[in-house]
């Protein structure tokens, strides 16, 4: 058997036991009618077929050359056009000054989307960290962007704090309230995307350090104490399936607030399903188990790797409402291998448009 043959096999039995799995976690949500309901059919209709160009970056920012493979904006989406996709989630507004003679701008970027057939869905754009006169009007300028783009959705790459303790999100809480707010004054929903640290547990509780920190939890999530202190109206999320799965693998137990430590196993599936509509973006980036690793996981093309796609999408409820954007980290091959973000684009592509319920 070759080592394709065998991944296949083996990502079948994974997926096997993670559907039944993540059934029955839908089911106790409440939700169990949905996978039934979800049919025989596709999972990912074609509009919602998406990619956040961070994934074919080094392709976005290339200087003109000879290689014959696409580089800067009109010429990348016009390939991703034609692999079939659909929706384009962005990782900044800049290319190659070289092949302008000047940079671009977001109503030429507008023109290139219009053009090819394409729809900007979100953007990894930065959420400042106070609320501040100057940092409202740099937000609002931020929404004109997006609002050129024409988006629906906007939002940022990274956690609303990287701090393990409540009062910080407390006032992350605060802060998102706000600019979400803004946001959705202007059609606009503002999402946090997440990797495994937001599923760590809250410190919330238990003795006090040197510096008046708890420092143990009751069992909370970072990121799911947000979700209820957060108004559902102004403030929305991207799950990275493939961070949420490695913090499935890494972030098992906590000290509770009597000192012992207990075991709670993180299920990204369920964490969705009981809050389906929250969730307007995915990454869809796949991952081979690899326990050698701290992460559990190495990034592979969409189809290549060990998590459930299948089995997720069919059993999260909402079916046709998100937005999946395939992401790799590690496309881009370098100068060894120019074209390579771009066949991973279409290995993906295949994949999502492969999947049925």
């Amino acid at each position: 058997m070759s080592d394709t043959q065998h991944g296949m096999s083996r990502r079948r039995m994974l997926g096997a036991i993670a559907g039944v799995a993540g059934a029955a976690a839908v089911g106790a949500a409440g939700l169990g009618t949905t996978a039934a309901s979800a049919g025989n059919g596709v999972l990912v209709p074609p509009g919602k077929r998406g990619i956040i160009l961070y994934s074919v970056r080094d392709r976005i920012s290339a200087a003109p050359d000879t290689s014959g493979v696409p580089y800067g904006f009109e010429r990348v989406l016009g390939r991703l056009a034609e692999i079939g996709y659909k929706e384009v989630e962005f990782a900044g507004y800049t290319q190659n000054a070289g092949i302008l003679g000047r940079q671009i701008t977001p109503a030429e970027i507008r023109k290139i989307l219009d053009d090819n057939g394409l729809r900007a869905n979100g953007s990894h754009a930065s959420v400042p960290g106070s609320v501040t006169p100057t940092t409202l009007a740099q937000f609002e300028q931020t929404l004109d962007t997006a609002e050129i783009l024409g988006m629906t959705n906007i939002g940022t790459g990274s956690d609303p704090t990287s701090s393990n303790y409540k009062a910080d999100w407390d006032a992350a809480a605060d802060r998102w309230n706000t600019f979400g707010e803004m946001a959705a004054a202007r059609g606009l929903k503002l999402y946090t995307h997440n990797h495994d640290a937001a599923y760590n547990f809250l410190l919330d509780s238990g003795p006090l350090d040197a510096a008046g920190r708890p420092t143990r939890s009751s069992g909370v999530r970072k990121l799911e104490y947000f979700f209820g202190i957060t108004n559902p109206e102004w403030v929305w999320f991207e799950m990275d399936i493939y961070w949420a799965h490695v913090a499935q693998h890494r972030f098992q137990t906590y000290t509770d607030p009597d000192g012992q430590l207990q075991t709670n196993l993180f299920d990204p599936l369920a964490t969705v399903a009981s809050r389906t509509k929250r969730f307007p973006l995915f990454h869809a980036k796949d991952g081979a188990l690899r326990p050698d690793l701290a992460a559990g996981y190495e990034m592979v093309p969409l189809g290549e790797g060990d998590i459930d796609y299948g089995g997720f999408f069919a059993n999260m409820g909402a079916k046709g409402y998100h937005n999946p954007m395939w992401e790799q980290d590690t496309a881009p091959g370098g100068t060894a291998d120019p074209g390579r973000s771009l066949r991973f684009a279409e290995v993906s592509y295949r994949h999502m448009a492969s999947l049925r319920g």
